[in-house]
This record gives structure tokens, sequence and C-alpha cells, in this order.
């Protein structure tokens, strides 16, 4: 598969992946390399990885304990220190073996270690690689909120090898599955009719190509989201909210990311209908699909009441208002959209109803 180039960084796929990370080794005089991984990649996927790995540097292994809940400052300071003590310099390199918290931290780590190290991204699940792999968004979360504290730094480049997916249980592929529907509602109504007959949701080597270069042509448009790369948003404001409630809250099933925006999805399609022109059968297709893929989350009025106190801390926010990402048809994002807290509820009505 042909690599894609965005201006600071490059995603190679496939058999070529590591060829190109190891000429970039031999060209590269590191002075160390730092694999991060956490216990689930450490078991699975470094077994695969490291024997393929041609570096004349000194590698280390540092193992973090995956999950939401350990995406914050206290695991970020205790791999500085650790860093710190194995000695590495700012001519270090870390490579990021993990999903979307483990690429989001790690790399976030390194663009603020000695202000700043290089790293490499290789995304091991299918929401990492089609959605962390690419646009240099780094970061962790402050409590439960989501990626409140970050920047924007590109990786070196991202290694999207298809095989990790086989290392995968069929919930988390489903939650990748779910940022890949978004790219065909923002982007392309036939990737996205595609997708929604889909369910075989190991074989998708070609389609995560089809994603990657969705999301990058969006992220070289609009690099720090000034504009057009909001529409990467639809589905996350209320998902993000979502995801923190069930995060925080022990009442209630915690969702994976992709469970969450999934439904953020379903009710934004419900608010995009009640705002910028969606026809309702369009929402109703939109609610379909995602119930096709993911069970219904029930939703008690308290919940509800939490999940929208939640909005508040949105990244996105200015001047104290909430701005969505809505569609205004398929393929037709509608950015920076102020919503009635009355139409949110509607939405929610909308998921819950039959």
């Amino acid at each position: 598969m042909k690599s894609i180039k965005t201006p600071n960084s490059i995603v190679h796929f496939s058999d070529i992946a590591i060829e190109k990370l190891n000429d970039h080794l031999l060209e590269t005089d590191y002075s160390s390399v730092f694999i991060i991984v956490d216990e689930n990649t450490h078991e699975h996927c470094l077994p695969l990885f490291l024997p393929k790995v041609a570096s004349q540097s000194t590698i280390e292994i540092i193992e973090l304990e995956s999950g939401e809940e350990n995406k914050n400052i206290d695991t970020c300071t205790q791999v500085w220190s650790v860093l710190s003590e194995l000695g590495a310099d700012r001519k270090s390199l870390m490579i990021n073996l993990g999903g979307g918290v483990l690429t989001d931290m790690g790399g976030f780590i390194a663009a603020t270690f000695k202000r700043g190290i290089q790293f490499i991204n290789v995304p091991t699940t299918l929401l990492s690689m089609v959605d962390a792999s690419v646009g240099g968004k780094t970061g962790i979360d402050l409590g439960a909120l989501k990626n409140q504290i970050g920047v924007i730094t590109e990786p070196e480049m991202v290694l999207i090898m298809p095989e990790f997916l086989n290392t995968l249980e069929e919930r988390q592929l489903k939650s990748g599955f779910a940022e890949m529907l978004k790219h065909g509602l923002i982007q392309n109504h036939e990737y996205w009719k595609i997708l929604s007959k889909t369910n075989h949701y190991r074989d998708l080597s070609a389609l995560i190509k089809t994603s990657v270069e969705i999301k990058a042509a969006v992220v070289i448009e609009d690099p720090t989201e000034e504009h057009l790369r909001k529409m990467l948003n639809f589905g996350h404001t209320l998902g993000h909210a979502i995801e923190s409630y069930c995060l925080e809250n022990k009442n209630i099933k915690t969702l994976l990311h992709g469970e969450a925006i999934a439904i953020g999805m379903i009710l934004e399609g419900f608010i995009s209908y009640r705002t910028v022109g969606l026809t309702k059968e369009t929402a109703a297709e939109i609610k379909n699909v995602f119930n096709t893929h993911f069970g219904k989350v029930h939703f008690m009025e308290e919940d509800i009441n939490q999940c929208i106190d939640y909005l508040k801390f949105d990244k996105k926010n200015s001047h104290g208002e909430v701005k969505f990402a809505l569609l205004s048809n398929i393929g037709a994002p509608a950015i920076d959209i102020l919503v009635q807290e009355e139409t949110i509820r509607e939405a929610f009505s909308f998921y819950l109803e039959n």
C-alpha cells in the first residue's frame, strides 16, 4: 500500500512499515530507543514487533497500565522519571506500541520530555489505526474529563500493521469501526454505504487506508483545528460527555470510546435533523446502522442530566458556549453550531425510543 504523507509525518502500511522504520533507525543516530507498551501489547504485540526492529541503539521497554483511567498526569510523571533514570536525552526516540490511550499519552510524554523528543506511533487497535494515528493530537485526561491536557505534535511516522488486529476481541474492533463509520458520514456517502453493510470487523485492511486518507486530507487542510478539522468531532461532543460520565459513575457500564461516540452520532444525527436540515429519514438511518452494530445503553433522567452537565468541559467550547459539529447531509458537515438544551434532551428521547 502507498504511504500517506502529511506536512510533518508519514503513515506507512503493512509490509513496508517495518522496512521504513528500519531505514529510519539506520539513518538517524538515536542515542537510545524506548518502546512504550501496556501489559496487553507487551504480551501480544511486542513479540511480533520487536524481532523485526533493526536498531543499533539500546532499546528499553517501558510498560504502563492499560485503560482510560490511567491516562493521567501521574502516569506521565512515572514515565518521565523512568526516562531520566535510564539516561534518555534529547536524541532519544520513543516508539508507542498500543491503542489510542497509549499513543495519545505516549505522544504527550515525548512531546514534553526535555521540551520534546522524537516519537513514532505503532497503533495496535482498529480505533487507533483509523483515528489516533493521524493528526498529531496528543494528550491526557483531567480526572474523568477527556483529553483536557495536551499538545498537537506529529510523530516522525506512523506504522499501521493490520496483523495486530488478530490480537483483539470483537468489542475492541467494533469500537474502532464506529470511527470509520464517522468518516463516511462526514466526508463520503459511498464509503458510509459500504461500511453500513459490513459486519466482518477483522477483514478491513483496505478500508482502514480509506479512513486514514479521509482524516489525513482534513488534517492537512486544517492542522490546528481552526475550521475544517472540527468536522471530525461529529458525535464526539455528546459522545465524550457520555464516555466521561460512564467512566466516573460506577452504577453504569463503562463504555469504550467507539461505543460512546456511536451513541453520540445517533444523538447528534437527530440534533442535525432539528437544527441544520438533515432529513428525518437520514437521522433514522444513522440510528438504525449504529443500533445494528452496538447495543443500546439505557439512560435514566439523572444520567442524562449528568451527561449534559459534562458538556461544559468540552474542548471546543468558547466564550461559555457549547458548539457542535453536525451534518446537513451525509458528506456535508456543519461546524460551530449552537444547540439548545431542550433539543439535546429530545435527542436522548429519540435514542431511547424503539
